[in-house]
């Protein structure tokens, strides 16, 4: 019975140690490169600007965007979906944003087909990240 006990406390430590690499592996691949996300911006700058204390474009100013609600920059016309959505800009929906927004929020009024590169998503929101 002892030895069962042993064997089953080094198995629970072995899946533990295993979690938190494979945990601390999706981490290291989730982030993006900040620079690179800047490129990738350009291509948002068509209808967001992102400049503190900026107005809006065709979009609403992105700056602080990261952990803001959505739908709640004053003075912007969100669609309806948007703001009933009930979504805090993190770093893992602002990427499911970045890859579709109509297929994250159906009925949005961002015309913006996505980003289908995973490296570019995470780019961009490391990018967005840097706007405090």
């Amino acid at each position: 019975m002892r030895g069962t006990k042993k064997g089953l406390s080094m198995l629970r430590k072995s899946f533990t140690v295993l979690a938190l690499l494979a945990a601390s592996t999706t981490f290291a691949n989730a982030g993006g490169n900040a620079k690179a996300g800047e490129a990738v911006f350009k291509r948002c700058a068509v209808c967001h600007t992102s400049d503190k204390g900026g107005g809006d474009g065709l979009g609403p100013n992105l700056f602080g965007i990261v952990g803001r609600k959505a739908a709640t920059r004053p003075g912007f016309a969100y669609s309806a979906p948007l703001q009933k959505s009930g979504i805090v800009w993190t770093e893992a929906n602002l990427t499911k944003w970045a890859a579709g927004p109509a297929r994250m929020v159906p009925g949005t009024k961002m015309a913006f087909a996505g980003i289908s590169s995973k490296k570019q998503q995470g780019d961009l929101v490391e990018y967005l990240e840097t706007l405090k």
